[in-house]
């Protein structure tokens, strides 16, 4: 079995760099956001999401605090500070046999934090769109 898609992801998010979200993501991946009701399916729109998330969540405050991990799935409990709000959250990754992420699930808190994040993420998504 490939090793677990967890030590690639920590890898992108230490280097902020979106890269290799694509590569890490099965082609029905469905994700999961604090802020959108409905699940996001599939490829694009998840290395969208996660992209995005990367430039608004992953600043120099950014940290991992803990992580579980079984055979084919993580909880990484991660916090950060963003226009001086403190963010707490969960990421809940599953993945395939092929190390491929099938689900990425995102829960935060506080109230504040989300109507923030949901602020900062429109405004990212909105501006990857209007991109060529």
């Amino acid at each position: 079995m490939p090793t677990p898609p967890v030590a690639a992801w920590h890898e992108l998010v230490r280097r902020r760099d979106p890269a290799g979200i694509d590569a890490l993501l099965a082609d029905a991946v469905v994700f999961w956001s604090p802020v959108v009701h409905a699940p996001q399916r599939g490829r694009a729109i998840t290395t969208g999401y996660l992209t995005a998330a990367l430039h608004v969540f992953c600043n120099d405050s950014f940290r991992y605090l803990r992580e579980i991990v079984g055979a084919s799935d993580a909880m990484l409990e991660f916090e950060t500070t963003i226009d001086g709000i403190v963010v707490n959250g969960v990421d809940l990754l599953q993945w395939d046999a092929a190390g491929r992420i099938t689900e990425f699930k995102v829960m935060v808190r506080p109230l504040k934090a989300i109507t923030l994040i949901q602020e900062k993420m429109a405004a990212r998504l909105a501006a990857a769109a209007a991109r060529p």
